[in-house]
């Protein structure tokens, strides 16, 4: 790009989905008025966004772009700006931020991209939706969302585990009788019932706890939970079809993080061999001293804020994951492991 644009065209999608800074938003509309070529592309650009949205009124679900394949870069920018919606308060920010860029993602799936492609387990694109149905259910019939198909068996009397495994299966196995776009329909739709709890705009009724998947939180913290594995299934169907997902805007991945070390330290316990833990990528660069409070620090260990959630996601090992270290070796060691441990997504 020559000079002269001002970094005008690094901004179009972002103006395409009016997630514009307000001193960019001073600078982009005098430069298209003159720049005839700016102008052309942000007006492809804003078409994009137009197909991609569906006329006035159309829902969400069923809107379908009929252009041409949204360009790699452009989707990467919508994934990043798109404002998010509906408002909701600060702890359900990041699970409306991890559904607007799911539905990004999958409508560039839709007619373009097959949904049979193996992404993750022996699950394809549409299948990995279906968990997420299921993954979220849980959540949902906690604040009294309605389930979107009858449960096929009873998962009352089961270990939260083996009634996890069942109840995905199950969301699974009846996804795969039904149209892709029907299974996107039903998971928007459910996402969709969530953000609309009086749960999700207010803390103070996200503060009570409840028990689900093995562990009790506050419901502010089961919302966090459902964007982290929003956000994990979102990459893992963007690397299936080579299309890549940005980390959660900063403040969202730093809320993901405390929760995950959090959860880290209860795995731990008191009794592990303390290690300084520092996590880079968020704002302060958070450092804990996780295990035991009764000795000398015997490690440092330093992790990428996205890195540690991929270990934490099960998309890293304890082997593969690029970290810092000073120190005892076993005592991060142990660390790692028990992170990996957390993974059940």
């Amino acid at each position: 790009m020559s000079d002269d644009h001002d970094g005008v065209p690094e901004l179009l999608a972002a103006w395409a989905f009016g997630a514009l800074r307000p001193a960019d938003e001073r600078a982009v509309p005098p430069h298209l008025a003159g720049c005839e070529s700016c102008a052309a592309e942000a007006e492809r650009l804003r078409e994009t966004v137009r197909l991609l949205d569906g006329p006035p009124g159309m829902p969400e679900q069923a809107a379908v772009g009929n252009g041409s394949a949204m360009p790699a870069g452009l989707l990467a920018a919508a994934l990043r700006a798109r404002p998010t919606a509906p408002r909701v308060a600060e702890h359900a920010a990041p699970y409306a931020a991890a559904v607007t860029g799911l539905a990004t993602l999958l409508r560039e799936v839709d007619g373009r991209r097959p949904w049979g492609t193996p992404v993750v387990h022996d699950w394809d694109v549409r299948d990995t939706v279906g968990h997420l149905i299921a993954a979220d259910e849980e959540l949902a019939r906690f604040l009294g969302v309605a389930a979107h198909a009858p449960a096929s068996r009873s998962t009352e009397e089961m270990p939260w585990e083996e009634a996890w495994e069942a109840r995905t299966a199950d969301t699974i196995a009846y996804e795969r009788t039904r149209s892709p776009e029907e299974t996107v329909a039903a998971w928007s739709a459910q996402s969709s019932a969530l953000l609309a709890t009086p749960e999700a705009r207010d803390p103070e009724r996200a503060s009570h706890a409840t028990t689900m998947l093995g562990v009790r939180l506050p419901v502010a913290d089961h919302f966090l939970g459902r964007a982290f594995e929003t956000w994990i299934h979102t990459v893992d169907i963007g690397r299936a079809l080579g299309l890549a997902v940005p980390p959660p805007v900063e403040a969202h991945l730093g809320q993901m993080v405390r929760l995950a070390v959090r959860m880290l330290g209860l795995a731990l316990g008191p009794a592990a061999p303390p290690v300084l833990f520092a996590v880079t990528g968020v704002a302060g660069d958070p450092r804990w001293v996780l295990g035991s409070e009764g000795e000398p620090v015997r490690a440092e260990l330093a992790l990428r804020a996205v890195d540690f959630c991929l270990l934490v996601g099960g998309r890293h090992t304890p082997a593969s994951v690029p970290r810092a270290v000073v120190g005892d070796e076993d005592a991060v060691r142990d660390v790692l492991e028990r992170a990996a441990s957390l993974a059940w997504l």
